[in-house]
């Protein structure tokens, strides 16, 4: 009889853990449902701001008054002055990209892509803060008190990748693959997809490669990457960051050194962060 009721004890276990299992996944159904409702209402505010968003976000990097290429034009003109160097080779995008549609629902469709990509960036504070709710229960109460601006620094960080892509790499890339030619036979006009593709790809390439920090403090605090790792393969480190630069811009130096810069202060303020985690995890360990 005990051994029966052991088994039915057994039994009534693997039914709890498996209600508690497809709990855990309607909670995380309703989460990802609030998180695409947030993205489908910007994707909505985009699209119906058509005009705004193509002139003045999705066009305007080719354009010779765009915030960074009159910034390049300026330091040209003033390091003429100061220095008398040629400007011209920090001149970028000085005329106007030209861009033309050649599918019949090319216009449409590229509508519909940039309404969901500027949807999904100006919701990704709120997707981020859903997944946040979603994982916040299942941490102790000290890791959620050191993870309380988890949140914000993950769609901060994001952010101001997606404006580092967007005011940086963008224009450089948009000039480089312009003036790019393999004979003066050959004119340059870009289909508005390919335009499209290549700026939602470094901007969304940015974003990503700022969330270095936060991955590098994760695999610290579980103890899969540690600061004296990090220092030791510093070198190797640079080389990876320098060819990362070089896919996501244009393949000349000056680009690279430009966004690479960036890239090493981020890893080394990662270190920073790896240092601080490993304090803590160690301080965690000694303590029990």
């Amino acid at each position: 009889m005990s051994g029966y009721k052991k088994k039915m004890a057994v039994k009534k276990e693997d039914k709890q853990e498996e209600m508690s299992f497809l709990g855990h996944l309607e909670v995380l159904r309703w989460h990802i449902i609030r998180a695409s409702l947030g993205a489908l209402v910007f994707m909505v505010i985009a699209f119906l701001c058509r005009n705004f968003i193509f002139n003045e976000i999705i066009l305007k990097p080719r354009n010779p008054d765009f915030l960074t290429n009159r910034f390049f034009h300026q330091m040209g003109v003033w390091l003429h002055a100061r220095f008398n160097m040629d400007p011209s080779p920090l001149e970028i995008n000085t005329t106007p990209l030209n861009i033309v549609n050649i599918d019949m629902a090319g216009q449409f469709n590229s509508h519909i892509k940039i309404s969901v990509v500027i949807g999904l960036i100006m919701a990704s504070p709120y997707i981020i803060w859903e997944l946040w709710r979603f994982v916040e229960p299942a941490l102790h109460r000290n890791e959620r008190k050191y993870a309380s601006g988890a949140v914000f620094t993950i769609s901060s960080l994001f952010i101001l990748g997606v404006l580092f892509g967007y005011y940086l790499i963008a224009p450089l890339s948009i000039h480089f693959l312009n003036t790019y030619i393999v004979s003066d036979q050959v004119v340059n006009t870009i289909k508005l997809s390919s335009y499209i593709s290549t700026v939602t790809s470094v901007v969304f390439a940015s974003g990503v490669i700022f969330e270095l920090p936060v991955i590098v403090l994760f695999l610290s605090k579980i103890g899969l990457l540690s600061p004296a790792f990090m220092k030791k393969y510093r070198k190797h480190a640079y080389v990876v960051l320098l060819t990362i630069a070089g896919i996501i811009t244009p393949p000349d130096v000056f680009s690279q050194v430009l966004v690479c810069i960036p890239l090493i202060i981020l890893y080394e303020i990662s270190v920073f962060i790896s240092r601080s985690a490993e304090r803590k995890r160690r301080l965690k360990m000694e303590g029990q």
